[in-house]
């Protein structure tokens, strides 16, 4: 009985000092959802200038169509891709960069084959969304990178002592991060 008495009181003091972490937990998981939010935010900016980058580079005479439709389907499928910051799983998470590698790769193609044509190079328009496009994936990487540093500082917190005794009581889960896409592995092959 003493023992228990102990064990109690000890629990007792441990909860009062920590008051089991419930709210910097949510605190935390609520940093996570913001700037999941501020991913997001960054990725539909992109989304956005597609179309006027499709419709200006439409206007280039034969330019080759398939890089546009390619651009445009990808566009199509990845805003097609919605991840809900309560469904933030290492599956979510992975539809989601895979879709939006398959715009990155896009775009990077139709700006490649745009060095072919001088007019279209030296268009105004072409050039004020290029720039906006570059600007926006330097946004997003950046979005990516704080996404990662408050998930670590999450799910560190939920995963150390005495945090974790109450974490999984109280429905708090380790959440995913962003990884390198697959093809970011393997270096570029460069030819002169």
């Amino acid at each position: 009985m003493k023992r228990f008495l102990l064990y109690f009181a000890g629990l007792v003091i441990m909860l009062s000092q920590t008051s089991c972490g419930y709210n910097s937990m949510v605190q935390k998981d609520q940093a996570v959802k913001a700037q999941w939010a501020n991913v997001q935010n960054s990725y539909q900016r992109r989304s956005d200038l597609i179309p006027n980058l499709v419709n200006t580079v439409k206007g280039a005479a034969n330019f080759e169509k398939s890089t546009l439709t390619e651009v445009i389907e990808a566009r199509a499928k990845a805003t097609s891709v919605q991840v809900n910051s309560d469904q933030l799983t290492p599956e979510n998470i992975k539809k989601f960069q895979e879709a939006q590698s398959q715009v990155s790769a896009g775009l990077g193609r139709l700006l490649a084959v745009s060095e072919n044509y001088p007019d279209l190079k030296a268009n105004a328009n072409f050039q004020e969304l290029q720039a906006q496009i570059e600007g926006t994936e330097n946004r997003i990487n950046v979005e990516r990178q704080k996404f990662n540093t408050v998930t670590n500082d999450y799910n560190g917190y939920i995963k150390s002592f005495p945090n974790n005794l109450f974490a999984g009581m109280f429905g708090f889960a380790e959440k995913p991060y962003f990884e390198a896409d697959a093809s970011a592995q393997k270096a570029p092959t460069v030819q002169f």
